[in-house]
């Protein structure tokens, strides 16, 4: 067994780097298909919403976690370098 897996080096962090990159990925493609008015209808299921104008406001929410799950990981990634 070497050091670094007990230690709990730079490998154990890789899935965690993996999972904010794609939760990242998805949630800005959500958000810019929010903001399109493009979004699939099964996104709008059970939404009390009766018109458009809160797809700006969820648009704007799954760009932001998108970023910021992004910047996680790179964050993430840099440190355990």
């Amino acid at each position: 067994m070497s050091s670094g897996s007990v230690s709990g080096g730079a490998g154990s962090r890789r899935p965690l780097v993996i999972v904010l990159a794609v939760i990242g990925v998805v949630a800005f493609v959500v958000g810019v298909l929010w903001f399109t008015g493009a979004a699939p209808s099964f996104l709008n299921v059970g939404s009390h919403v009766k018109g458009h104008g809160h797809h700006l406001f969820r648009g704007l929410a799954g760009v932001v976690v998108g970023i910021a799950a992004l910047l996680g990981a790179w964050s993430i990634s840099k440190r355990s370098r």
